[in-house]
């Protein structure tokens, strides 16, 4: 994310949620990208959907996809999602901003790269793919527009497009994603796609970088042709280098590596990054002789008779935060007796009944209108009341269920030692907010309890109960704090 190339319009908005737009970075196929200030000075990155296509739920499907995906991967391959709203009109993301240029510009700017900054960007590129491919996901629009050029490496952004693997919901018929020159043959013939595709784009984004261009110039359908049926031009490539980079442009997918493979070859030839000099203060002038020798200079420091005082560091920690349904408690206390009474005003009701052995429509509706608002209250009673609590503290997360079968069974804690991340699920369920915890590699996941899913191999999703007269957007809020003051060191994504 480069520095704004364009002021602000008069059809460009000037705050987007509460963040401060300050300048537009590019335009894409799904929107606008704008720089802009969180309300606390931090420059960001804001995403703004095209109008148009926010009326689209299946635009609005993929724009909740491209936050579930840009979510998932984390660390210096990527920017990180630090708030969205796919429900609004438009729907909007914000990212942290990245300073630098794009490798197209680079490349634009600064000419083609040489052999040696080639084995450094192929390295930096798989070394992000393979943390993508890592979490499932297939980003499947690598280009050159896609790729930063940070001071720590490039920085793969932008998942529009990116979809979980195995994931076909948004599949449309006739309808390739992509950029020409860029995608992979079995994109363009609606064939499966995996990270094979991504390694495709790698070996292209590297001739590019050399200079030339694997499949050409002149329009889409060309290129797309070309991709398909032609061989790649690898002549600008360094001749260490081709061999490499045609097995990554290879028609079939199972023919090109691994991006583990990738980086191993790439990182054992990338020239190692030249640390910045150390400034080093310039010297003093020297002491002077007549100064050091004199008896006050030798003399030790007076020091003051009273004892200085000590200044307390002591600070108390934070206090535990509990998640309850206190309202939904109070009603399961009054099941039973408003059970009762409902039971004894029906069987008042058909002991008044006039002696008669057909009973009328009226007579049926005040036998009928008791037995319907008792479903109803139970109905009610039992959404309401919860089963669990949710405390956070500072030893962890626990999970206190009071319908447990056994004693040990009643509750669960997940430390914050073994949780990396935390944020909200791609599909969130039920009324309740839904804690999704990314756990540390190797550490024990909790057995399935009242409030506690664990999804195999390192994910843990909390049921978290919601009050009755507490919003959803309430409860996240209190959640994400409860989390920031008992774990700092725990990521908190968009929940």
């Amino acid at each position: 994310m480069h520095e704004p190339e364009k002021g602000l319009g008069p059809d460009d908005p000037r705050t987007v949620g509460g963040y401060e737009i300050t300048g537009r970075l590019g335009e894409g196929g799904m929107g606008r990208v704008y720089q802009g200030r969180s309300p606390g000075g931090r420059l960001v990155a804001v995403k703004v959907a095209r109008a148009e296509l926010a009326a689209d739920e299946g635009f609005r499907a993929r724009f909740r996809s491209e936050i579930a995906a840009a979510r998932q991967v984390g660390g210096f391959h990527t920017a990180q999602i630090v708030d969205a709203d796919p429900d609004a009109t438009p729907p909007w993301m914000v990212a942290a901003f990245v300073s630098g240029r794009d490798l197209g510009r680079t490349i634009a700017e600064d000419g083609p790269f040489g052999e040696g900054a080639l084995y450094a960007l192929g390295a930096g590129l798989a070394e992000a793919l393979m943390a993508i491919h890592a979490c499932g996901v297939v980003h499947r629009d690598l280009k050159p527009g896609n790729v930063i050029m940070s001071d720590d490496g490039p920085r793969v952004l932008d998942f529009g497009i990116a979809r979980a693997l195995h994931d076909t919901r948004l599949t449309h018929t006739g309808s390739v994603i992509g950029t020409a020159g860029f995608l992979a043959p079995e994109q363009i013939e609606q064939a499966a796609v995996g990270p094979a595709c991504d390694v495709f784009a790698l070996g292209a984004l590297l001739v590019h970088a050399a200079g030339g261009s694997a499949f050409g110039e002149g329009p889409a359908m060309s290129l797309l042709y070309r991709a398909v049926h032609s061989e790649p031009d690898l002549s600008a490539v360094p001749e260490a280098l081709r061999t490499l980079v045609g097995s990554c442009l290879a028609k079939n997918p199972a023919d090109r590596p691994t991006a583990p493979g990738l980086l191993a070859e790439l990182g054992a030839r990338a020239p190692a990054p030249v640390p910045a000099p150390v400034p080093v203060p310039p010297p003093g002038p020297a002491p002077d002789p007549a100064v050091i020798a004199s008896p006050k200079a030798l003399a030790p420091p007076a020091t003051d008779p009273r004892p200085s005082p000590v200044p307390s560091t002591a600070v108390a920690p934070p206090e535990a935060t509990v998640f309850a349904a206190d309202f939904g408690r109070k009603l399961t206390r009054l099941f039973r007796p408003l059970t009762g009474a409902l039971f004894a005003a029906l069987v008042t009701l058909v002991a008044w009944q006039p002696d008669s052995d057909v009973y009328n429509s009226v007579q049926l509706f005040r036998l009928g209108a008791p037995m319907a608002l008792a479903a109803c209250v139970v109905r009610v009673v039992t959404t309401l009341a919860r089963p669990h609590t949710v405390t956070v503290e500072m030893s962890g997360l626990t999970v206190r269920s009071r319908r447990a079968a056994h004693k040990d069974d009643a509750f669960v804690t997940i430390p914050w030692a073994d949780v990396i991340t935390a944020g909200r699920p791609p599909v969130p369920k039920g009324p309740n907010v839904q804690l999704l915890l990314r756990m540390r590699w190797g550490a024990p996941l909790p057995l399935p309890r009242e409030g506690v899913e664990p999804r195999y191999p390192d994910w843990v999703t909390v049921t978290v109960p919601r009050p009755i007269g507490t919003t959803t957007t309430t409860l996240r809020g209190q959640l994400r704090q409860a989390i920031v003051r008992c774990a700092p060191h725990v990521h908190v994504g968009y929940l």
